[in-house]
């Protein structure tokens, strides 16, 4: 690969805001088991975690900006540390790649001078994040990783980035993804390879990579993703963060798309990363919304959670399959918060599924993906992107993006999958009238050392067994088939020392439930834990 190439572009911009409230949090302690070859989960220990002893760097954007609305420090002092974090630590990560520095700071003096006045502010007042390289950010490119698109400067911003600014929050710059969007690392030849703060010879995930990275880091307060293929959920497990894939179809992608691709896109969404669940809340109350075109009859009132305790969760616990066995540590995992769920008094099961079949599920899945990554590139993009990414194995249609097979799927058959997945949807409706989660694995292993050869090549070691390398979008597929919500926590680390992250899966519109799932999880197990070298 190329050295990164690192863009600061110079700009002006404005800024708005608001506080919120203090995240308390428990230990996760996780030994391993020689028997077994699984962590145990042992009893959790409350932090006595006070917001002096937690740095800046680490803290939620939620406690960040009450700090600021309360003037315990600046967003311009806030901002310089953040630059001074991203300027010390990132040449190793290159998670960072398209650097928007002063008028970051530019923003940051506007946001002081507004609570100088006692401007009404929002809920991100002051706070700086980053978001990931494919939404539009103007004065700055959107490529996708493509070279040929290494010039394209945004004109205007995406939906998202227009409502977090009216939030309060803005920009450090963009995070680093794999060309197209289409693979579980995030390297390409214009900014060349990001790498995980918990092992640099590892992968921090796809295509949303640099996002958790940064998160994870303590290079930003907050980040945004896109996902098809489990982009927000892969990066958030690998990584040890938080990651939501919303509802398709309630958050705007417009501005998060190639050059002259204004249409919604089947199967994809936007969402947020963060390093806690109330920030996921947060900032869904801030980008959910239509765009331009339906904005004139479009209403949205998400439901409450479906419960505000564990003990009342339903749970459905889906610890492995045959199409993607996972590892025996990440399936354990599973069984130990089953068990632990159990003991508080939920309603688990690890034999109820919805009425169709994985198989049939995963098939179609697998073609109406297909459909939108063949079809994401255009017709000199595609060509160029096989160049990049090698000949692919057309008999593994388990992750078809990019592929001449996936280009060529007919109007009819999209139309017949996709009666097959409102079949799969009704389903999923018939299962969530009892059920209220499932969980299970997204990924089959813990973060898996950079690999850039052609991607039939690629292998992945699941216990010592080699699998396909893209043969894990059966976790994925789960929920994006069916536009379902799924929220990736982190469950504490591995024996290898590398996070775990698990999904819950809820029903269509229940995205508060699985959130809030997660910030019960946090209190009893322990959420978001630093890597280590990445303190103040």
């Amino acid at each position: 690969m190329s050295t990164p190439h690192q863009l600061a572009i110079r700009v002006s911009c404005q800024v708005e805001a608001s506080p919120l409230s203090h995240v308390s949090r428990r230990t996760f302690l996780s030994q391993a088991s020689a028997l077994a070859g699984v962590a145990a989960i042992s009893d959790t220990r409350t932090l006595a975690q006070s917001q002096t002893s937690t740095p800046f760097a680490h803290r939620t954007a939620t406690e960040l900006a009450g700090l600021i609305r309360t003037k315990e420090i600046s967003a311009e002092e806030l901002t310089r540390y953040f630059i001074g974090r991203i300027e010390r630590f990132d040449r190793e990560i290159n998670a960072v790649v398209a650097r928007d520095f002063e008028r970051a700071m530019d923003a940051a003096r506007s946001a002081d001078a507004a609570l100088g006045r006692s401007v009404e502010v929002g809920p991100l007042h002051g706070v700086p994040m980053t978001i990931k390289e494919s939404y539009d950010l103007a004065g700055l490119p959107t490529t996708w990783g493509f070279p040929r698109f290494a010039d394209n400067i945004a004109s205007v911003d995406a939906d998202v980035v227009t409502r977090f600014k009216q939030a309060g929050a803005h920009f450090l710059g963009k995070t680093n993804v794999p060309i197209a969007l289409g693979d579980y690392q995030s390297y390409n030849d214009i900014y060349g390879t990001t790498s995980n703060p918990w092992d640099l010879t590892r992968t921090p995930g796809g295509s949303s990579g640099g996002s958790a990275a940064a998160l994870a880091a303590g290079l930003c307060a907050l980040e945004s993703g896109s996902d098809i293929g489990g982009s927000i959920r892969n990066p958030a497990h690998y990584c040890g963060v938080y990651g939501h894939k919303p509802t398709w179809g309630i958050v705007s992608r417009r501005g998060q798309a190639l050059p002259g691709r204004v249409s919604q896109t089947d199967l994809a969404v936007v969402g947020p990363m963060a390093r806690c669940a109330e920030d996921l809340s947060l900032a869904m109350g801030i980008v959910t919304g239509p765009d331009a075109l339906d904005a004139p009859g479009w209403r949205l009132e998400l439901p409450p959670p479906r419960a505000r305790r564990l003990s009342d969760l339903r749970v459905a616990v889906w610890p492995t399959h045959e199409l993607s066995p996972p590892s025996n540590e990440i399936s354990g995992r599973i069984q130990q918060l089953a068990d632990m769920l159990g003991r508080l008094g939920a309603t688990v099961s690890d034999s109820v599924r919805p009425d169709f079949s994985p198989s049939h599920h995963h098939a179609t899945y697998t073609k109406l993906l297909g459909s939108v990554t063949g079809a994401n590139v255009g017709d000199e993009q595609f060509a160029q992107a096989r160049r990049l990414a090698g000949q692919f194995d057309r008999s593994d249609d388990s992750w078809p993006a990019i592929s001449a097979q996936a280009a060529v799927l007919h109007h009819r058959d999209w139309l017949e999958s996709n009666n097959e997945r409102t079949h799969i949807r009704l389903a999923w409706r018939r299962f969530f009238s009892n059920w209220d989660l499932v969980l299970c694995p997204i990924m089959a292993t813990t973060a898996f050392p950079h690999d850039q050869r052609a991607r039939a090549e690629r292998t992945l070691a699941v216990d010592g067994v080699a699998a396909p390398a893209f043969g894990q979008s059966f976790w994925a597929g789960l929920a994006t088939l069916g536009y379902l919500p799924s929220t990736v926590f982190p469950t504490g680390p591995s024996t290898d020392g590398l996070p775990i992250g698990l999904q819950a899966i809820g029903p269509a519109y229940h995205d508060n439930t699985t959130i809030e799932f997660a910030r019960l999880m946090a209190d009893e197990i322990g959420g978001f834990t630093p890597p280590p070298g990445y303190g103040d």
